[in-house]
């Protein structure tokens, strides 16, 4: 199996407008930071898809092992000294898509990015600073429109 983080920072634009973008800079670099320092086996990889956006890639892992990373990523970055003054909680916060897929013969790339994405946006609508999986989805995930991505 292989699970799928798509991680978003939560109101990031207001972070760059109110601190600037050096600091929203460092603060993506301490993002990473704490996302690289909470998953421990030598080939889960965290990536910078762009913006504030990221990705978790975790090889052998089934679906409850997705959550069960993906709710320490979140608690770190919530917990951290971080703060965010233009956001609800005061501090930097993420939302979080979780999707797995078991393999076959069938491409299932596009499908289990698609996923965690609509997830992702799960987690967002859902009052931000979440983790939701979509397990449940898989087989039938229609792609994002375009401008729905640029949803902070």
């Amino acid at each position: 199996p292989l699970s799928v983080l798509l991680l978003d920072l939560d109101h990031f634009k207001a972070y760059n407008d109110h601190y600037g973008h050096t600091a929203g800079d460092t603060c993506l670099v301490e993002v990473a930071r704490r996302m690289t320092g909470s998953v421990y086996r030598p080939a889960d990889t965290v990536a910078r898809l762009g913006g504030e956006e990221f990705a978790v890639l975790l090889a052998d892992t089934e679906r409850s092992g997705g959550e069960q990373v993906a709710e320490p990523i979140r608690h770190a970055l919530h917990e951290s000294p971080m703060l965010h003054e233009r956001s609800p909680l005061g501090r930097v916060t993420a939302s979080i898509g979780v999707s797995c897929v078991l393999p076959s013969a069938q491409p299932v790339a596009i499908r289990l990015v698609n996923a965690a994405d609509a997830a992702l946006y799960e987690a967002k609508d859902a009052g931000r600073n979440t983790v939701r999986a979509a397990w449940d989805k898989l087989s039938a995930v229609p792609s994002r429109q375009p401008e729905d991505r640029h949803r902070s």
